[in-house]
């Protein structure tokens, strides 16, 4: 299904009380996170093993007084969703901004019940690798096939 919660991040005015509690309760394992230099401090928050249902999010100090619990929700195009949230009665509270190198963008809006959801855009996925080789070998095979064919032919002759 489009547009699917993928991450959640939990602000925190005291970072090593928080950890100390969602480690102890939950059993979460939280590490902090390499971010690009003059970056505010992010901690890793992961909830599960891999491949097992769920999200995995993030923990940060808290920004501003009652800075709420804010789920992601990842979008195709933030510009093209932001439009949308206005035109349907939401209030964008953080602009689309870049969040590091190769790990997209995001954007918060306020929804009309004053509830604060953020939005995710994944950056540009590489070229494909193996689409590369399988080009190669299909020509090595039309190649091999002609040479064959061209083979039989010159011995007919």
């Amino acid at each position: 299904m489009a547009n699917a919660v993928v991450h959640f991040e939990i602000p925190a005015d005291d970072v090593a009380r928080a950890t100390s509690f969602y480690e102890k309760t939950f059993g979460w394992k939280i590490k902090k996170f390499q971010m690009p230099p003059g970056s505010q401090e992010y901690y890793s928050v992961i909830t599960r093993k891999k491949g097992a249902p769920g999200i995995d999010g993030g923990l940060m100090k808290r920004n501003m007084p009652g800075q709420p619990f804010t789920n992601y929700i990842d979008v195709p195009s933030i510009d093209d969703m932001n439009q949308v949230v206005q035109a349907n009665g939401g209030t964008i509270v953080l602009p689309k901004q870049e969040i590091g190198p190769n790990m997209g963008w995001i954007s918060v809006f306020k929804d009309p019940e004053n509830n604060m959801i953020g939005l995710h855009q994944a950056p540009p996925m590489p070229p494909k690798k193996r689409a590369a080789k399988k080009k190669t070998a299909k020509k090595q095979a039309k190649g091999a096939r002609k040479a064959r064919t061209a083979k039989k032919t010159a011995r007919r002759r």
